[in-house]
């Protein structure tokens, strides 16, 4: 048990050296010398985990888009437990959520980083990044136009394509040397956006 218990530290310790070098320098440009060294263990240890840099690099993808789909998903619930009061909240509001929390998460988590920037580098195969996220906020533009949120003309596509510019907005705006995620900035960007977009514009988009 013991031992078990190391390798599953050792694990940790690897994919969170792995997140943050991947997340800053690209799948090519990574090191798996610079990589056992933040981890603090041998070049053997790492191989044992992680056969490949690309072993690597997939388990990495796996572990950022399940900390976002998980974020998500919370948001998404029609019973959001983390909204703003109980009872059904309407779908708008959830998606401009979803992305203010992605940002967050672009911001603080290199794992949730690392693995949008695998997806961009087109690394992870047919495995996506926004493949967390993007469906919950499909369904949710749904709902919105079902219950007549949008205003007359607005469709689903236009939603959809909107909300995917900016989340690719935040995925660059988190590479390290450019800042964080600029979560406030796309508070305001929402501000403007839900006047032409809404059918009513009530004040529900959140300030940190």
């Amino acid at each position: 048990m013991a031992s078990q218990q190391r390798a599953e530290r050792t694990r940790h310790r690897l994919l969170q050296a792995a997140a943050a070098e991947i997340s800053r320098f690209g799948y090519d440009g990574s090191s798996l010398q610079r990589i056992s060294k933040a981890a603090g263990v041998t070049m053997g240890a790492l191989t044992f985990h992680f056969p490949t840099k690309m072993d690597l690099a997939h388990a990495i993808h796996a572990d950022g888009a399940a900390l976002a789909r998980e974020a998500v998903l919370r948001i998404a619930a029609p019973h959001a437990p983390d909204g703003p009061a109980p009872g059904p909240e309407p779908a708008l509001p959830r998606i401009v959520r979803i992305t203010l929390t992605l940002g967050e998460l672009l911001a603080t988590e290199a794992t949730v980083r690392a693995s949008a920037r695998l997806t961009r580098e087109r690394i992870a195969g047919r495995e996506d990044w926004r493949d967390s996220w993007l469906p919950s906020v499909r369904r949710l533009i749904e709902q919105a136009r079902g219950g007549h949120e949008f205003k007359p003309g607005v469709t689903s596509d236009t939603v959809t394509t909107l909300t995917r510019h900016l989340v690719s907005g935040l995925e660059d705006s988190a590479l390290p040397g450019t800042g964080s995620a600029p979560v406030e900035a796309l508070a305001d960007v929402w501000d403007l956006v839900l006047t032409g977009l809404a059918d009513s514009h009530p004040a529900f988009v959140p300030r940190t």
